[in-house]
């Protein structure tokens, strides 16, 4: 049986289900699998930890104004630029 590569793009999708474990056993070896032969995908994973720590548990009532809008921007355009060549 050949095992389908993740692409950086379904790497992305699926991160925060790995951080929770709610992957199925085949989902997390492919993911794990692809992490282990990409340096970009392996720092935004570290990036995601690290962004889980240091925010806790930060909600979306917590924000002051726009916060919230400017985050998502933020995100969007880092994802755009970092994957859009794969």
């Amino acid at each position: 049986m050949t095992v389908d590569r993740l692409t950086c793009r379904e790497l992305v999708e699926l991160v925060t289900d790995y951080l929770e474990n709610a992957l199925p056993p085949e989902d997390r070896a492919r993911f794990e699998a692809h992490i282990a032969g990409c340096h970009s995908c392996t720092s935004f994973l570290e990036q995601m930890r690290r962004t889980i720590l240091l925010t806790g548990k930060l909600s979306e009532e917590s924000l002051n104004g726009d916060s919230g809008d400017e985050l998502l921007k933020i995100f969007r355009n880092w994802k755009k630029s970092n994957f859009e060549s794969e």
